[in-house]
């Protein structure tokens, strides 16, 4: 298997984290979910910095974060599979 493009840590997460530099649109990246080591494809709809999350399916506004299989926020607009996530559509319960 190739280096990962994307970190997923359980089936449950709707979101993975980048772990390349310059990850652009287009890009069908190799995604490896560490709880158990499985893999899937699925391409970059935009460029990515290093850190932030992509979603792995569309996402509405309202609908629950899970990350780490955990609830880290709520969508705030839409995200379309393979777009970035990050504090332009997404925030925490917390405040």
């Amino acid at each position: 298997m190739s280096a990962p493009h994307l970190l997923v840590h359980d089936h449950k997460d709707n979101c993975g984290v980048v772990v390349v530099e310059n990850l652009k649109a287009g890009t069908e990246m190799l995604a490896v979910i560490t709880h158990d080591n499985s893999d899937f494809r699925l391409t970059a709809k935009m460029d990515i910095p290093i850190g932030h999350k992509v979603a792995l399916k569309d996402l509405r506004k309202g609908d629950t974060i899970w990350k780490y299989g955990q609830d880290i926020g709520i969508i705030k607009a839409d995200v379309k599979k393979g777009e970035h996530l990050h504090v332009h559509n997404a925030k925490t319960k917390r405040w």
